[in-house]
Protein backbone atom coordinates (compact mmCIF):
# COMPACT_ATOMS: atom_id res chain seq x y z
CA UNK A 1 0.00 0.00 0.00
CA UNK A 2 1.68 3.19 -1.09
CA UNK A 3 1.78 6.09 1.27
CA UNK A 4 1.52 4.05 4.47
CA UNK A 5 4.10 4.99 7.05
CA UNK A 6 4.53 3.15 10.32
CA UNK A 7 6.93 3.97 13.13
CA UNK A 8 7.22 1.53 16.04
CA UNK A 9 9.60 2.15 18.92
CA UNK A 10 10.07 -1.59 19.45
CA UNK A 11 11.77 -4.53 17.76
CA UNK A 12 9.86 -6.13 14.92
CA UNK A 13 8.20 -9.54 15.07
CA UNK A 14 9.41 -10.86 11.71
CA UNK A 15 8.32 -14.50 11.79
CA UNK A 16 4.87 -14.00 13.25
CA UNK A 17 4.20 -10.95 11.12
CA UNK A 18 5.24 -12.83 7.98
CA UNK A 19 1.75 -14.28 7.72
CA UNK A 20 0.21 -10.82 8.06
CA UNK A 21 1.54 -9.79 4.65
CA UNK A 22 -0.40 -12.56 2.92
CA UNK A 23 -3.41 -10.39 2.16
CA UNK A 24 -1.18 -7.70 0.70
CA UNK A 25 0.82 -10.10 -1.49
CA UNK A 26 -1.96 -12.21 -2.99
CA UNK A 27 -2.81 -11.24 -6.57
CA UNK A 28 -6.02 -9.31 -7.09
CA UNK A 29 -8.33 -11.27 -9.40
CA UNK A 30 -10.95 -9.27 -11.23
CA UNK A 31 -13.56 -12.03 -11.07
CA UNK A 32 -13.55 -12.63 -7.34
CA UNK A 33 -16.19 -14.80 -5.75
CA UNK A 34 -19.39 -12.85 -5.09
CA UNK A 35 -20.52 -11.78 -1.63
CA UNK A 36 -22.83 -14.76 -1.22
CA UNK A 37 -20.32 -17.32 -2.53
CA UNK A 38 -19.35 -20.18 -0.24
CA UNK A 39 -15.75 -21.37 -0.01
CA UNK A 40 -15.42 -24.74 -1.72
CA UNK A 41 -11.86 -24.74 -3.05
CA UNK A 42 -8.68 -23.80 -1.22
CA UNK A 43 -5.03 -23.31 -2.07
CA UNK A 44 -2.61 -24.21 0.72
CA UNK A 45 0.58 -22.18 0.53
CA UNK A 46 3.67 -21.95 2.70
CA UNK A 47 3.43 -22.64 6.42
CA UNK A 48 6.86 -21.24 7.18
CA UNK A 49 10.48 -21.81 6.31
CA UNK A 50 12.46 -25.04 6.45
CA UNK A 51 11.48 -28.61 7.31
CA UNK A 52 8.95 -27.54 9.94
CA UNK A 53 6.98 -25.41 7.50
CA UNK A 54 7.12 -28.15 4.86
CA UNK A 55 5.91 -30.80 7.32
CA UNK A 56 3.03 -28.60 8.52
CA UNK A 57 1.89 -27.83 4.97
CA UNK A 58 2.09 -31.48 3.96
CA UNK A 59 0.01 -32.61 6.93
CA UNK A 60 -2.60 -29.87 6.39
CA UNK A 61 -3.02 -30.90 2.74
CA UNK A 62 -3.29 -34.58 3.69
CA UNK A 63 -5.87 -33.82 6.36
CA UNK A 64 -7.92 -31.61 4.03
CA UNK A 65 -7.86 -34.31 1.34
CA UNK A 66 -9.52 -36.71 3.80
CA UNK A 67 -12.64 -34.54 4.18
CA UNK A 68 -15.36 -33.55 1.73
CA UNK A 69 -16.11 -29.93 2.59
CA UNK A 70 -13.12 -28.29 0.87
CA UNK A 71 -11.18 -29.30 -2.23
CA UNK A 72 -7.46 -28.50 -2.32
CA UNK A 73 -6.34 -27.00 -5.62
CA UNK A 74 -2.86 -26.37 -6.97
CA UNK A 75 -2.89 -22.62 -7.62
CA UNK A 76 -4.45 -19.52 -6.02
CA UNK A 77 -6.21 -18.59 -9.27
CA UNK A 78 -8.27 -21.80 -9.09
CA UNK A 79 -9.16 -21.35 -5.42
CA UNK A 80 -11.94 -19.50 -3.63
CA UNK A 81 -9.47 -18.77 -0.83
CA UNK A 82 -5.80 -19.21 0.04
CA UNK A 83 -4.35 -20.39 3.35
CA UNK A 84 -0.89 -19.17 4.32
CA UNK A 85 1.02 -19.37 7.56
CA UNK A 86 4.18 -18.90 9.58
CA UNK A 87 5.51 -21.25 12.21
CA UNK A 88 8.29 -22.05 14.64
CA UNK A 89 9.00 -25.05 16.88
CA UNK A 90 11.71 -25.17 19.54
CA UNK A 91 12.97 -27.55 22.21
CA UNK A 92 12.08 -26.63 25.80
CA UNK A 93 13.86 -29.40 27.70
CA UNK A 94 13.95 -33.15 28.28
CA UNK A 95 12.38 -35.62 30.67
CA UNK A 96 13.05 -39.22 31.58
CA UNK A 97 10.43 -41.79 30.59
CA UNK A 98 11.74 -44.02 33.38
CA UNK A 99 12.11 -42.30 36.75
CA UNK A 100 14.62 -44.99 37.80
CA UNK A 101 16.90 -44.39 34.85
CA UNK A 102 18.23 -41.19 33.34
CA UNK A 103 19.82 -42.92 30.36
CA UNK A 104 16.84 -42.40 28.05
CA UNK A 105 15.33 -38.95 27.90
CA UNK A 106 12.70 -37.49 25.61
CA UNK A 107 12.93 -33.94 24.26
CA UNK A 108 9.94 -31.68 24.83
CA UNK A 109 8.89 -29.03 22.34
CA UNK A 110 6.80 -25.89 22.15
CA UNK A 111 5.88 -23.78 19.15
CA UNK A 112 3.12 -22.15 17.14
CA UNK A 113 1.43 -22.11 13.76
CA UNK A 114 -0.05 -18.77 12.70
CA UNK A 115 -2.51 -19.12 9.81
CA UNK A 116 -4.56 -16.69 7.77
CA UNK A 117 -7.20 -17.37 5.12
CA UNK A 118 -7.64 -14.73 2.40
CA UNK A 119 -9.97 -14.46 -0.58
CA UNK A 120 -8.92 -13.78 -4.17
CA UNK A 121 -8.85 -10.05 -3.57
CA UNK A 122 -6.47 -10.51 -0.65
CA UNK A 123 -9.07 -9.74 2.03
CA UNK A 124 -8.59 -11.62 5.29
CA UNK A 125 -11.49 -13.96 5.94
CA UNK A 126 -10.24 -15.78 9.03
CA UNK A 127 -7.07 -16.25 11.08
CA UNK A 128 -5.81 -18.23 14.05
CA UNK A 129 -2.72 -18.80 16.19
CA UNK A 130 -2.41 -22.49 17.02
CA UNK A 131 -0.35 -23.53 20.05
CA UNK A 132 0.30 -27.11 21.19
CA UNK A 133 -2.44 -29.11 22.88
CA UNK A 134 -1.64 -29.63 26.52
CA UNK A 135 -2.20 -33.38 26.28
CA UNK A 136 -1.24 -34.52 22.80
CA UNK A 137 -0.67 -38.03 21.51
CA UNK A 138 0.86 -37.07 18.18
CA UNK A 139 4.00 -35.13 17.22
CA UNK A 140 3.88 -31.37 17.71
CA UNK A 141 3.77 -30.74 13.93
CA UNK A 142 0.83 -33.11 13.49
CA UNK A 143 -0.89 -31.60 16.53
CA UNK A 144 -0.54 -28.03 15.24
CA UNK A 145 -1.66 -28.98 11.74
CA UNK A 146 -4.64 -31.01 12.99
CA UNK A 147 -5.79 -28.13 15.17
CA UNK A 148 -5.43 -25.64 12.30
CA UNK A 149 -7.53 -27.78 9.96
CA UNK A 150 -10.18 -28.39 12.61
CA UNK A 151 -10.47 -24.65 13.34
CA UNK A 152 -10.48 -23.86 9.60
CA UNK A 153 -13.31 -26.29 8.83
CA UNK A 154 -15.39 -24.91 11.69
CA UNK A 155 -14.84 -21.35 10.45
CA UNK A 156 -15.41 -21.98 6.74
CA UNK A 157 -19.01 -23.01 7.30
CA UNK A 158 -19.76 -19.43 8.39
CA UNK A 159 -17.59 -17.55 5.89
CA UNK A 160 -18.87 -16.05 2.66
CA UNK A 161 -15.99 -15.49 0.25
CA UNK A 162 -15.63 -12.13 -1.42
CA UNK A 163 -17.42 -10.01 1.19
CA UNK A 164 -16.66 -6.41 0.23
CA UNK A 165 -14.03 -4.88 2.54
CA UNK A 166 -14.50 -1.58 4.30
CA UNK A 167 -13.55 1.17 1.83
CA UNK A 168 -12.01 4.45 3.01
CA UNK A 169 -13.90 7.56 1.94
CA UNK A 170 -12.46 10.16 -0.41
CA UNK A 171 -11.70 12.52 2.47
CA UNK A 172 -9.08 10.08 3.82
CA UNK A 173 -6.89 10.08 0.71
CA UNK A 174 -4.52 12.78 1.97
CA UNK A 175 -5.09 12.54 5.72
CA UNK A 176 -2.28 11.24 7.90
CA UNK A 177 -2.88 10.09 11.44
CA UNK A 178 -0.47 9.91 14.36
CA UNK A 179 -1.06 7.69 17.40
CA UNK A 180 0.93 6.43 20.36
CA UNK A 181 0.59 4.25 23.44
CA UNK A 182 0.18 0.56 24.20
CA UNK A 183 3.03 -1.86 23.65
CA UNK A 184 0.74 -4.74 24.67
CA UNK A 185 -1.22 -4.47 21.43
CA UNK A 186 1.52 -2.93 19.29
CA UNK A 187 2.13 -6.01 17.08
CA UNK A 188 -1.53 -6.05 16.10
CA UNK A 189 -1.68 -2.30 15.57
CA UNK A 190 1.37 -2.60 13.32
CA UNK A 191 -0.47 -5.19 11.26
CA UNK A 192 -3.69 -3.20 11.14
CA UNK A 193 -2.09 0.09 10.17
CA UNK A 194 -0.23 -1.61 7.33
CA UNK A 195 -3.44 -3.21 6.03
CA UNK A 196 -6.20 -0.64 6.49
CA UNK A 197 -5.22 1.66 3.61
CA UNK A 198 -5.05 4.78 5.81
CA UNK A 199 -1.62 6.31 6.57
CA UNK A 200 -0.84 5.95 10.28
CA UNK A 201 2.27 6.62 12.34
CA UNK A 202 2.26 4.67 15.60
CA UNK A 203 4.73 5.08 18.47
CA UNK A 204 4.66 2.14 20.89
CA UNK A 205 5.76 4.10 23.97
CA UNK A 206 3.44 2.68 26.64
CA UNK A 207 -0.12 3.52 27.65
CA UNK A 208 0.78 6.24 30.13
CA UNK A 209 3.00 8.15 27.70
CA UNK A 210 0.42 7.78 24.92
CA UNK A 211 -2.36 9.24 27.07
CA UNK A 212 -0.06 12.10 28.08
CA UNK A 213 0.76 12.90 24.44
CA UNK A 214 -2.94 12.88 23.56
CA UNK A 215 -3.66 15.24 26.44
CA UNK A 216 -0.88 17.54 25.21
CA UNK A 217 -2.32 17.56 21.69
CA UNK A 218 0.73 15.90 20.14
CA UNK A 219 -1.12 12.95 18.58
CA UNK A 220 -4.52 12.28 17.01
CA UNK A 221 -5.50 9.28 19.15
CA UNK A 222 -4.00 7.08 21.84
CA UNK A 223 -3.87 3.36 22.59
CA UNK A 224 -4.20 2.21 26.18
CA UNK A 225 -4.60 -0.95 28.24
CA UNK A 226 -6.12 1.03 31.10
CA UNK A 227 -9.85 1.76 31.10
CA UNK A 228 -10.04 5.55 31.30
CA UNK A 229 -11.13 7.23 34.50
CA UNK A 230 -13.92 9.72 34.86
CA UNK A 231 -11.61 12.71 34.84
CA UNK A 232 -12.90 15.89 33.13
CA UNK A 233 -10.72 15.21 30.08
CA UNK A 234 -12.34 11.78 29.65
CA UNK A 235 -15.66 13.46 28.82
CA UNK A 236 -14.11 14.70 25.56
CA UNK A 237 -12.96 11.23 24.46
CA UNK A 238 -14.60 8.31 22.74
CA UNK A 239 -13.46 5.03 24.30
CA UNK A 240 -13.23 2.31 21.64
CA UNK A 241 -12.36 -1.28 22.61
CA UNK A 242 -10.25 -2.94 19.94
CA UNK A 243 -9.19 -6.45 20.97
CA UNK A 244 -8.64 -8.84 23.88
CA UNK A 245 -5.23 -10.05 25.08
CA UNK A 246 -3.67 -12.05 27.86
CA UNK A 247 -0.77 -11.08 30.15
CA UNK A 248 1.35 -14.13 31.02
CA UNK A 249 4.02 -14.86 33.66
CA UNK A 250 7.18 -15.63 31.69
CA UNK A 251 10.14 -17.38 33.26
CA UNK A 252 13.69 -18.50 32.51
CA UNK A 253 14.21 -21.60 34.61
CA UNK A 254 17.14 -23.77 33.42
CA UNK A 255 16.54 -27.44 34.02
CA UNK A 256 12.78 -27.12 34.54
CA UNK A 257 10.86 -29.98 32.87
CA UNK A 258 7.27 -29.38 31.87
CA UNK A 259 5.13 -26.34 32.57
CA UNK A 260 5.41 -24.28 35.72
CA UNK A 261 2.23 -23.76 37.73
CA UNK A 262 1.62 -20.64 39.79
CA UNK A 263 -1.23 -19.60 42.05
CA UNK A 264 -2.33 -16.01 42.70
CA UNK A 265 -0.69 -16.21 46.14
CA UNK A 266 2.59 -17.35 44.61
CA UNK A 267 2.66 -14.54 42.04
CA UNK A 268 1.91 -11.95 44.73
CA UNK A 269 4.49 -13.57 47.02
CA UNK A 270 7.21 -13.48 44.37
CA UNK A 271 6.55 -9.85 43.42
CA UNK A 272 6.32 -8.74 47.05
CA UNK A 273 9.54 -10.53 47.99
CA UNK A 274 7.87 -12.98 50.38
CA UNK A 275 8.84 -15.85 48.05
CA UNK A 276 12.44 -15.43 47.00
CA UNK A 277 13.69 -18.88 45.88
CA UNK A 278 12.48 -21.22 43.17
CA UNK A 279 12.41 -24.23 45.48
CA UNK A 280 10.17 -22.51 48.01
CA UNK A 281 7.79 -25.12 49.54
CA UNK A 282 4.77 -23.16 48.28
CA UNK A 283 5.95 -23.46 44.66
CA UNK A 284 6.94 -27.12 45.11
CA UNK A 285 3.52 -27.96 46.57
CA UNK A 286 1.72 -27.29 43.25
CA UNK A 287 4.53 -28.48 40.94
CA UNK A 288 4.80 -32.09 42.04
CA UNK A 289 7.93 -33.84 40.78
CA UNK A 290 9.27 -30.77 38.96
CA UNK A 291 12.96 -29.89 39.22
CA UNK A 292 12.90 -26.56 41.04
CA UNK A 293 16.44 -25.36 41.70
CA UNK A 294 17.70 -23.85 44.91
CA UNK A 295 18.20 -20.49 43.21
CA UNK A 296 17.06 -16.98 43.94
CA UNK A 297 14.20 -15.61 41.81
CA UNK A 298 15.24 -12.66 39.65
CA UNK A 299 12.10 -10.51 39.58
CA UNK A 300 11.66 -8.28 36.52
CA UNK A 301 9.04 -5.54 36.29
CA UNK A 302 8.29 -2.66 33.95
CA UNK A 303 10.08 0.59 34.68
CA UNK A 304 7.96 2.74 32.34
CA UNK A 305 4.33 3.80 32.73
CA UNK A 306 2.69 0.70 31.38
CA UNK A 307 -0.80 -0.53 30.65
CA UNK A 308 0.54 -4.07 30.96
CA UNK A 309 1.71 -3.19 34.47
CA UNK A 310 -1.74 -1.75 35.16
CA UNK A 311 -3.30 -5.09 34.16
CA UNK A 312 -0.73 -7.11 36.17
CA UNK A 313 -1.02 -5.04 39.34
CA UNK A 314 -4.82 -4.78 39.05
CA UNK A 315 -4.93 -8.57 38.96
CA UNK A 316 -2.65 -8.82 42.00
CA UNK A 317 -4.80 -6.28 43.84
CA UNK A 318 -7.89 -8.40 43.14
CA UNK A 319 -6.36 -11.68 44.32
CA UNK A 320 -4.18 -10.45 47.20
CA UNK A 321 -5.50 -8.10 49.90
CA UNK A 322 -1.93 -7.67 51.13
CA UNK A 323 -0.75 -6.52 47.70
CA UNK A 324 -3.71 -4.16 47.33
CA UNK A 325 -2.93 -2.52 50.66
CA UNK A 326 0.85 -2.31 50.36
CA UNK A 327 1.44 -1.75 46.62
CA UNK A 328 -1.84 -1.29 44.79
CA UNK A 329 -2.58 -1.02 41.08
CA UNK A 330 -1.51 1.43 38.41
CA UNK A 331 0.69 1.98 35.36
CA UNK A 332 3.50 2.73 37.81
CA UNK A 333 3.81 1.35 41.33
CA UNK A 334 6.45 1.37 44.03
CA UNK A 335 7.83 -2.10 43.41
CA UNK A 336 9.01 -3.85 46.59
CA UNK A 337 11.79 -5.68 44.73
CA UNK A 338 13.15 -6.41 41.27
CA UNK A 339 14.80 -4.86 38.24
CA UNK A 340 13.10 -2.74 35.59
CA UNK A 341 12.64 -3.18 31.84
CA UNK A 342 11.05 -0.89 29.25
CA UNK A 343 8.16 -2.14 27.12
CA UNK A 344 6.84 -5.65 26.53
CA UNK A 345 9.73 -6.25 24.15
CA UNK A 346 12.28 -5.08 26.70
CA UNK A 347 10.70 -7.23 29.42
CA UNK A 348 10.80 -10.32 27.19
CA UNK A 349 14.43 -9.74 26.27
CA UNK A 350 15.48 -9.18 29.89
CA UNK A 351 13.84 -12.39 31.12
CA UNK A 352 15.25 -14.27 28.13
CA UNK A 353 18.78 -13.13 29.05
CA UNK A 354 18.48 -13.54 32.83
CA UNK A 355 18.65 -17.09 34.25
CA UNK A 356 16.09 -17.78 37.00
CA UNK A 357 14.08 -14.68 36.10
CA UNK A 358 10.34 -14.11 36.07
CA UNK A 359 8.40 -11.32 34.34
CA UNK A 360 5.09 -10.54 32.62
CA UNK A 361 4.25 -9.75 29.00
CA UNK A 362 1.39 -10.01 26.54
CA UNK A 363 1.10 -13.55 25.14
CA UNK A 364 2.49 -12.77 21.68
CA UNK A 365 5.79 -11.51 23.11
CA UNK A 366 6.29 -14.75 25.05
CA UNK A 367 5.68 -16.79 21.90
CA UNK A 368 7.88 -14.62 19.70
CA UNK A 369 10.79 -14.87 22.14
CA UNK A 370 10.26 -18.62 22.64
CA UNK A 371 9.81 -18.08 26.36
CA UNK A 372 8.09 -20.45 28.75
CA UNK A 373 5.01 -19.04 30.44
CA UNK A 374 3.24 -20.48 33.45
CA UNK A 375 -0.19 -21.95 33.96
CA UNK A 376 -2.12 -19.67 36.31
CA UNK A 377 -4.71 -20.90 38.81
CA UNK A 378 -8.09 -19.28 38.22
CA UNK A 379 -10.96 -18.76 40.70
CA UNK A 380 -12.42 -22.14 39.72
CA UNK A 381 -9.22 -23.83 40.93
CA UNK A 382 -8.09 -24.75 37.40
CA UNK A 383 -4.52 -24.16 36.24
CA UNK A 384 -4.97 -22.49 32.87
CA UNK A 385 -2.42 -21.77 30.16
CA UNK A 386 -3.13 -18.67 28.10
CA UNK A 387 -4.24 -19.32 24.53
CA UNK A 388 -6.96 -18.07 22.21
CA UNK A 389 -9.53 -20.43 23.67
CA UNK A 390 -8.97 -19.61 27.36
CA UNK A 391 -8.77 -15.86 26.69
CA UNK A 392 -11.95 -16.03 24.57
CA UNK A 393 -13.80 -17.66 27.45
CA UNK A 394 -12.81 -14.76 29.71
CA UNK A 395 -13.86 -12.22 27.06
CA UNK A 396 -17.26 -13.84 26.66
CA UNK A 397 -18.13 -12.59 30.12
CA UNK A 398 -17.55 -8.96 29.19
CA UNK A 399 -20.03 -6.53 30.71
CA UNK A 400 -20.24 -2.82 31.35
CA UNK A 401 -19.41 -1.73 34.86
CA UNK A 402 -21.43 0.96 36.61
CA UNK A 403 -23.14 1.84 33.35
CA UNK A 404 -19.98 3.31 31.86
CA UNK A 405 -19.58 2.15 28.25
CA UNK A 406 -16.57 -0.10 27.61
CA UNK A 407 -14.95 0.55 30.99
CA UNK A 408 -15.09 -3.11 31.97
CA UNK A 409 -12.62 -5.59 33.39
CA UNK A 410 -12.47 -9.32 32.65
CA UNK A 411 -9.68 -10.01 35.13
CA UNK A 412 -10.08 -13.13 37.27
CA UNK A 413 -13.12 -14.41 35.40
CA UNK A 414 -15.05 -17.02 37.43
CA UNK A 415 -15.58 -19.23 34.37
CA UNK A 416 -14.04 -22.68 34.76
CA UNK A 417 -11.74 -22.62 31.73
CA UNK A 418 -11.04 -18.87 31.55
CA UNK A 419 -7.51 -17.52 31.67
CA UNK A 420 -7.53 -15.16 34.69
CA UNK A 421 -5.18 -12.40 33.47
CA UNK A 422 -7.13 -11.42 30.36
CA UNK A 423 -7.88 -7.85 29.34
CA UNK A 424 -9.48 -5.61 26.76
CA UNK A 425 -7.40 -2.86 25.24
CA UNK A 426 -8.77 0.45 23.98
CA UNK A 427 -8.26 3.42 21.67
CA UNK A 428 -8.95 6.90 23.04
CA UNK A 429 -10.32 9.19 20.36
CA UNK A 430 -10.96 12.93 20.84
CA UNK A 431 -14.49 14.09 20.03
CA UNK A 432 -13.27 17.61 19.23
CA UNK A 433 -10.10 19.18 17.90
CA UNK A 434 -9.47 17.21 14.69
CA UNK A 435 -10.02 18.69 11.25
CA UNK A 436 -12.60 17.22 8.85
CA UNK A 437 -10.08 15.10 6.95
CA UNK A 438 -8.63 13.55 10.08
CA UNK A 439 -12.07 12.91 11.56
CA UNK A 440 -13.14 11.12 8.39
CA UNK A 441 -9.91 9.13 8.26
CA UNK A 442 -10.19 8.14 11.91
CA UNK A 443 -13.83 7.09 11.53
CA UNK A 444 -12.93 4.98 8.48
CA UNK A 445 -10.01 3.43 10.32
CA UNK A 446 -12.17 2.52 13.32
CA UNK A 447 -14.90 1.06 11.13
CA UNK A 448 -12.27 -1.11 9.44
CA UNK A 449 -10.68 -2.15 12.76
CA UNK A 450 -14.06 -3.18 14.21
CA UNK A 451 -15.06 -5.22 11.13
CA UNK A 452 -12.41 -6.46 8.69
CA UNK A 453 -9.57 -5.90 11.16
CA UNK A 454 -11.13 -8.23 13.72
CA UNK A 455 -10.53 -11.15 11.34
CA UNK A 456 -6.77 -10.53 11.55
CA UNK A 457 -6.49 -10.59 15.37
CA UNK A 458 -6.19 -14.30 16.00
CA UNK A 459 -3.15 -14.94 13.78
CA UNK A 460 -1.13 -12.88 16.27
CA UNK A 461 -2.63 -14.44 19.39
CA UNK A 462 -5.19 -11.73 20.17
CA UNK A 463 -8.88 -12.49 20.60
CA UNK A 464 -11.45 -10.59 18.50
CA UNK A 465 -14.02 -8.55 20.35
CA UNK A 466 -17.24 -10.34 21.30
CA UNK A 467 -19.77 -9.50 18.58
CA UNK A 468 -22.01 -7.55 20.96
CA UNK A 469 -19.08 -5.40 22.10
CA UNK A 470 -17.93 -4.77 18.50
CA UNK A 471 -21.46 -3.80 17.45
CA UNK A 472 -21.80 -1.30 20.28
CA UNK A 473 -18.36 0.13 19.55
CA UNK A 474 -19.34 0.65 15.90
CA UNK A 475 -22.39 2.61 17.00
CA UNK A 476 -20.16 5.09 18.83
CA UNK A 477 -17.89 5.74 15.85
CA UNK A 478 -20.51 7.91 14.16
CA UNK A 479 -20.02 10.52 16.89
CA UNK A 480 -16.50 11.18 15.64
CA UNK A 481 -17.52 12.58 12.25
Amino acid sequence: MSGIRLVLKMASLPRLLAVTSVALLLPVIAHATGPAGAIRTIDVGSMGEGPTGDALRRHIVERLNRQARLSVVATPSDADATLRGSSSIWATGTFSVNPRSKSYRVTTFHGYLSVELADKAGQTLWSYLVTPSRFRASSITDDLADQAVSRLLDAVANIAAGTPPAVPSGLTAHARLHAAGSTLAAPLYMKWFESAGIPVTYDAIGSEAGIRQLSDGKIDFAATDMPPTEEPSAAHLQVIPTVVGGVVPIYNLPGMDGDLRVSPAIIAGIYSGAISRWNDPRIRAINHGAHLPDQGIAVIHRSDGSGTTFVWTSYLSQVSPGWKESVGAGPRVQWPIGAGAVGNEGMAEKVQNTPYAIGYVELIFAIHHQLNFALVENPAGQFIKADLSSISIAAAGAAESNGQPFRFSILNSPKKDAYPISTFTWLLVPIQGLNAQKKAALADLLNWVLTTGQKQCASLGYVPLPSSVAAKALSTVAAIK
